[in-house]
């Protein structure tokens, strides 16, 4: 039924669904024809529904035991091997699928996370994410904010779980993403070469056969050169192309009607 309410709004939510044509063939109209992309289109929109169902399934869900009836979880010895550093743990997620999920989960294993993200423009849709969220134990950051009390929960060996693959107004540099040069936030980065803290990729999608995969991958290794400037941009990189990879388990799972290269490099 979501998905089917995804796949009607794609003919009603006209700018949407112009921004998804034209980022789909920025990225893929070298490579499939104009029928394939808009096919690809349409199901970015089903797969929002559908993922959304799950989301909305999931605001029941009191413990990890009911979590893991809905969703497969995979790798979680990599998170466990970084936590066990004492170091502090940054999940790596994106925008990919039900990534709320991914919150969830974190939550659910007893982390107390911290869920940086950016402020709903719907105050009603952004109250209930909050609520969700800190009845489970997280605590939600605000993108740009509170600086200090994530560098001392990464210090004290928490998690803090954040998501760089959208064009935001905080700190950014360009660095490759898809192929195109893209404003990418560099908190993640700092944190992780001025904290020491592990960094840890997450991503979730849906299955053919309509389960929740939720993977945890090994920990990625930071550069740190001694030069800070340069090692941004270096780190960030690496984990945009972490971004990439999450996404690529399946593209049309990801958020393609946000303006992701809106910022242009200046020349």
């Amino acid at each position: 039924m979501c998905g089917f309410l995804g796949g009607l709004s794609f003919y009603m939510v006209r700018d949407a669904r112009k921004k998804t044509f034209r980022h789909l063939e920025m990225v893929y109209g070298h490579e499939k024809s104009k029928e394939e992309i808009h096919l690809m289109a349409k199901k970015v929109f089903v797969m929002i529904g559908k993922n959304s169902a799950d989301v909305l399934r999931s605001v029941s869900m009191q413990d990890i035991n009911s979590f893991k009836k809905v969703v497969n979880v995979t790798g979680e010895e990599h998170l466990e091997k970084a936590l066990s550093t004492k170091k502090g743990v940054i999940v790596l997620t994106a925008h990919m699928g039900a990534f709320e999920l991914v919150g969830t989960y974190l939550a659910l294993m007893n982390y107390r996370p911290q869920i940086i993200g950016k402020v709903q423009k719907d105050p009603r849709l952004n109250r209930l994410l909050m609520d969700n969220r800190r009845r489970r134990g997280a605590e939600a950051i605000e993108r740009g904010k509170d600086t200090l009390k994530v560098i001392r929960n990464l210090k004290s060996g928490g998690v803090v779980a954040m998501l760089i693959d959208q064009d935001t107004k905080v700190k950014s540099v360009f660095v490759d993403f898809m192929g195109r040069p893209a404003f990418t936030p560099i908190g993640a980065a700092l944190f992780a070469i001025r904290t020491d803290a592990k960094v840890v990729p997450l991503g979730i999608h849906l299955d053919d056969r309509h389960q929740q995969q939720l993977k945890v991958y090994p920990e990625i290794p930071i550069v740190i050169s001694g030069n800070e400037e340069e090692d941004v941009i270096t780190n960030t990189l690496v984990f945009s192309k972490v971004s990439e990879m999450l996404i690529n388990q399946d593209p049309t799972q990801w958020v393609w009607m946000h303006e992701r290269w809106k910022t242009r490099p200046e020349h």
